[in-house]
């Protein structure tokens, strides 16, 4: 009895539609298998490697050694000498710079991973409402394409009664055939935006919170120069080639260090067994000395590199002027982009409302002969027109607001939770 009281009921969640995913929830499968942020996060590890790498060449060195000697002759004595070597850098400029632009790497590195964070959003994004743009076109196409098919009937059917000529049941035919291959490109479009997003996550939920449909242009505190202002200061992407510069500054360093002497002190120690002379046996002579190294000639290799090191700064400093232009661009341009977004939502709406008052009165037309099918097939597709356009308006404006936000460098997840609560509630 109970089996037949289940099999009922697993049918009915079988046939349910399965629940609809937000942008954080999408954000939080994204976060955990998107594969660009965890090489970036490689990316830092290994970074944070080299300069404890780096740093290695400043701290205490030890080496043991063991070599076995063996005399040829009648006697073919042996010796074994084992020999303990401990070194600890004193003044080593050169590693010390070195060090330096190893840690100015390492920086660069974790900031590079933060801008790659909030370009993660920003791609979740993207490939959140691309989906839902896709959708809404679909959705329009389909619609468009029964508008057509209905219109079809009815222009067959006056047709048959002979109210009406069979252009107009051909011409209704030419726009349904048409329509019909809008829908199939538009479902094309939503395949790839699905698998788009899927590229991010792993796996595309299946399906999406759209947005609302009384969606308000979201107002910005601040005028344009003020956001340049502060992607200049929080960029995390400006960051990281300053840093890079920074760090070629100071490979310059160790580079011209080269022909700087070295200090260190060192600790050896020698232990021989083996066929030694009575005076060696058993005796494990220990030596402390101080050890000056000075650089006489490398054949030009000093000199090359600190002309390379040089070189490679100029790159990083056109670099980081070049990255600073292209910023400060696109926060223009997205503070442009959302501040324009209440006049297109506003235009879009009134578009919405004029079409649909149009349709009606041409409906009215055609049935009292004051208008053709030509203008009621036009008419339609003005609606479907402007219905795709306030979709794709209110698409447009949250995403300039979250580029504007990753051009400040201050697109963390509270920005990505605002436009979440700009959701339809499930």
């Amino acid at each position: 009895m109970r089996m037949r009281r289940l099999i009922p009921l697993l049918c009915v969640l079988a046939t349910m539609p399965a629940a609809a995913e937000d942008l954080l929830q999408v954000w939080a499968q994204a976060r955990a298998a998107d594969p660009v942020l965890r090489q970036a996060a490689a990316d830092r590890g290994a970074q944070a490697a080299a300069a404890r790498e780096a740093r290695a060449a400043l701290l205490p060195q030890w080496r043991l050694q063991a070599r076995e000697d063996r005399e040829n002759g009648a006697s073919g004595g042996r010796v074994r000498t084992t020999t303990s070597s401990i070194s600890q850098p004193l003044f080593d400029l050169a590693a010390l710079r070195e060090w330096d632009a190893s840690r100015s790497g390492a920086s660069a590195q974790s900031a590079r991973l933060a801008a790659a964070e909030q370009a993660a959003r920003a791609r979740v994004a993207e490939a959140y409402f691309g989906w839902l743009s896709a959708q809404a076109q679909l959705d329009t196409a389909r619609a468009n394409e029964d508008a057509f098919a209905r219109q079809v009937s009815e222009a067959e059917t006056r047709f048959k009664a002979g109210l009406s000529a069979l252009v107009e049941a051909d011409q209704s035919q030419a726009y349904r055939e048409l329509a019909r291959g809008n829908t199939l490109a538009a479902e094309a479009a939503v395949a790839d935006a699905r698998e788009a997003l899927a590229q991010l996550t792993g796996t595309a939920p299946a399906r999406l919170q759209p947005l609302r449909r009384d969606l308000q242009a979201q107002p910005l505190p601040d005028d344009a120069e003020a956001w340049a202002r502060r992607a200049v200061q929080g960029n995390p992407g400006l960051q990281a080639l300053q840093l890079d510069l920074q760090a070629s500054e100071q490979r310059i360093a160790a580079a011209r260090a080269g022909h700087l002497p070295t200090v260190s002190v060192g600790v050896d120690t020698t232990q021989r067994r083996g066929d030694v002379s009575a005076s060696d046996a058993g005796r494990t002579p220990t030596v402390v000395g101080l050890r000056l190294t000075v650089p006489l000639f490398a054949g030009g290799a000093v000199a090359a590199a600190t002309d390379r090191a040089a070189f490679q700064r100029d790159a990083a400093r056109e670099q980081l002027e070049a990255g600073r232009r292209a910023v400060l661009r696109d926060v223009r341009a997205q503070h442009l982009a959302v501040g324009q977004g209440e006049a297109q939502l506003r235009s879009a709406q009134v578009a919405v409302q004029a079409a649909e008052r149009a349709l009606e009165a041409t409906r009215t037309g055609l049935t009292l002969g004051t208008r053709s099918t030509t203008d009621l097939l036009l008419a339609i597709q003005t609606l479907a027109a402007a219905q795709n356009a306030q979709t794709q308006a209110r698409h447009r404006h949250v995403l300039a607001l979250l580029a504007l936000h990753q051009a400040a460098g201050s697109l963390g997840d509270t920005e990505l939770a605002a436009v979440n609560a700009l959701l339809e509630t499930p």
